[in-house]
């Protein structure tokens, strides 16, 4: 064996350019910024679905902390239409779960000191119809088309763990268990939310063997106990589907009363169509129903992900069969729908994963259908810590990229607020928006994080507070225009997410991210902290009389020297990106390291270039090179003896430019581009 060791380094020389098509931008998950809006607090779009189910805006107490709020469907459309999206550098929305969820209300907080209702989509009743509360199908099928024309991708957040709640509304309605009392209870003096629990009977089997029956273990009477472990707890005290069964128990018979129910007419405009053959006896296990009954979602209108909740509650091999079937429903709609917005798409189906206190690393879940899991610890290490540290900004940016853009096997999600935790200060948003969106990975922005939405009404439930209603009429206008710069630009360039991170500088702090893979060739420098008139060093990126600007505050400037010089905006981040326009290069894949082998396989690339050249002996390419095409695989070291060593160079030539007619003729030559590379052998080679 023999230890191959190589350096890598480029530079180029860039007077001509092609210019770069925007609708061509490439889209990755890896690069993914993630809008997450829970449904009912964003925006009222149709205030004539406000009341649906009896669903009240404000308890009998007075309170609106747990009801539902008016946000819906439309409301998402209105502000896709007004561009409010785009101007953000979304590329993702992830939306709360737009299925039907129970009618009624649960004791909310410790305290019971409000009532709280379903408004965040994590109480299942029905995952066959669109919740009334949200919109219709067809105003659903708005909102998907409405983004897919944005390029944005479409996301549901999803739970297979546990339906919701009994409520006395539910119960009363479709005449399972023993309520005791009408549904329209509510507590008198000395009593709280929580006491309705006093008038239910619960060790009345026969009345509930009308509710789940054997879809869930609950721990009342005719069903079975609470387990111990992570997949069997009833979770937050809620049913837990029993995901384990892999044989037929029948329908809930909750369900079959419901769907009777609604055989007549005027339920058409809520039922998915897709999943209207599937509200039947399919001689199959309660997990399967629930896979069949979410895939369905996406044939019928091309969802792109779902963000999975409690992901350590169920079976691992379920969420391998849930990613399966949405996958091959997602193929199904665009081979079935060819000319609706984003069907001309190729990424697979997504899916991202709540597992609570997951980090940035690779786990189990990975090798069960996650493309991503959630990463807990950012907002650990500095929601509550100062806005941020530039000695610290280094090590999170290098780790991050370090572990998720050299492993394609996994991703992770990263977040200043989350609706379960806490939200990030809100006097340091905008510090916080550039620490977020410059960060390797899948970011996502919690709803109302770019306008300083304020901690809301929150009663003995500190996390109610975090989901407050959205301030529309109360937009802070500095932190929005700061969150939308630095969003278009993460959005813009797949290096921010996807590339390889190097830093440059330390004072100010800078650094570079460069994504070279797949056709697409994307450099950017990035400052961090700057102040006045601030010189860059952006050689190892940029070239000499290439014209850069800092699409921060829209100025540009010429290198020279291999120095860009900018005045700051105040808020000290200078984002130096081609005007608009790309570079040949050349590159070479493994882009350095030890490796132990008899020999070596080198990856040759080409981009924006007419051809490539490369010799292995150290002379010149451009004179002497032999021609390769992008993707070629070079190998080297076979010949190798101890204490020699190789140096590759590449050339590349700018593709040629036809003159348009009545258009001036810019200044086009060949460019010429190094990659040196050294293969120290320190050992003899071992046949």
């Amino acid at each position: 064996m023999v230890t191959f060791s190589f350096l890598l380094s480029t530079s180029s020389v860039n007077d001509a350019y092609a210019s770069q098509n925007s609708d061509q931008k490439p889209f990755s998950w890896d690069n993914a910024t993630v809008y997450f809006a829970i449904t009912d607090r964003f925006n009222d779009g149709n205030r004539g679905n406000n009341d649906s189910y009896g669903r009240p805006q404000k308890d009998a107490w007075g309170q609106n902390i747990g009801t539902f709020h008016g946000g819906d469907l439309q409301g998402l459309t209105d502000k896709l239409n007004e561009g409010y999206f785009t101007d953000l550098g979304i590329n993702t929305i992830w939306i709360s779960a737009p299925y039907e969820q129970i009618h009624g209300w649960v004791g909310g907080g410790s305290d019971g000191d409000f009532a709280h209702y379903a408004y965040h989509g994590y109480y299942a009743l029905d995952y066959t119809t669109v919740d009334q509360n949200m919109g219709t199908v067809e105003e659903m099928r708005e909102f998907v088309n409405t983004a897919h024309e944005q390029g944005i991708r479409v996301v549901l957040d999803v739970v297979m763990n546990h339906p919701g709640y009994n409520t006395i509304k539910d119960m009363n309605e479709y005449g399972f268990g023993n309520p005791g009392v009408s549904e329209d209870w509510t507590p008198g003096e000395g009593q709280t939310w929580h006491d309705v629990h006093n008038h239910i009977h619960y060790d009345d089997a026969s009345a509930w063997s009308t509710w789940w029956g054997p879809w869930v273990r609950a721990g009342i009477g005719g069903y079975e106990s609470c387990g111990n472990s992570e997949t069997t707890m009833c979770l937050a005290g809620l049913p837990d589907f029993r995901t384990e069964l892999t044989h037929s128990v029948g329908l809930p018979p909750l369900l079959e009363t419901k769907w009777s129910q609604e055989r007549r007419e005027g339920y058409e405009d809520w039922i998915v169509p897709t999943a209207s053959d599937l509200r039947r006896d399919l001689d199959i296990a309660p997990a399967d129903y629930i896979v069949q009954w979410l895939a369905a979602w996406v044939e019928e209108f091309g969802i792109d992900g779902f963000r999975i909740d409690t992901a350590k509650h169920v079976e691992l091999f379920r969420w391998q069969q849930l990613k399966d079937a949405a996958n091959e429903a997602l193929w199904s709609w665009r081979e079935e729908n060819p000319d609706a917005p984003g069907a001309s798409w190729t990424d697979d189906f997504w899916m991202v994963g709540e597992v609570w206190g997951h980090g940035v690393g690779r786990s189990e879940y990975f090798d069960y259908g996650f493309d991503s899991i959630i990463n807990f610890t950012f907002q650990g290490e500095h929601g509550n810590g100062p806005a941020y540290r530039l000695d610290t900004m280094e090590d999170t940016f290098s780790h991050y990229a370090n572990q998720i853009n050299m492993d394609a096997s996994f991703n992770v999600l990263s977040y200043l607020s989350q609706h379960d935790t806490h939200l990030y200060p809100r006097e340091r948003l905008v510090d916080g928006g550039t620490y977020l969106m410059l960060l390797p990975g899948g970011v996502k922005l919690f709803y109302g994080d770019e306008t300083a939405r304020p901690f809301g009404p929150t009663g003995s439930d500190p996390q109610q507070g975090t989901r407050s209603s959205m301030n529309w009429d109360s937009v802070h206008e500095d932190v929005l225009s700061h969150w939308q710069k630095m969003g278009q630009f993460r959005n813009n360039h797949l290096a921010i997410g996807a590339g390889a991170h190097k830093q440059i500088g330390t004072n100010p702090y800078t650094f570079s991210r460069t994504y070279v893979e797949d056709g697409v060739d994307d450099r950017v420098v990035v400052t961090v902290g700057a102040t006045g008139e601030t010189t860059i060093d952006v050689s190892s990126v940029f070239s000499d009389g290439q014209t850069v600007r800092d699409f921060y505050t829209g100025d540009s400037t010429v290198v020279e020297n291999g120095k860009a010089t900018f005045a700051a905006h105040q808020n000290g981040v200078i984002l130096v990106e081609t005007e608009g326009e790309t570079i040949p290069s050349v590159s070479a894949s493994p882009q350095g390291g030890e490796f132990s082998s008899e020999e070596l396989e080198v990856t040759l690339s080409v981009l924006q270039a007419e051809s490539g050249a490369y010799t292995i002996d150290g002379s010149d390419p451009k004179e002497k090179g032999t021609p390769f095409a992008d993707g070629e695989v070079l190998t080297i070291g076979s010949d190798l003896a101890i204490d020699e060593s190789l140096t590759l160079r590449l050339f590349a030539k700018m593709k040629q430019v036809k003159r348009k007619r009545n258009i001036p003729l810019r200044r086009y030559r060949l460019i010429p581009t190094f990659l040196l590379i050294r293969l120290a052998v320190p050992f003899p080679v071992i046949r």
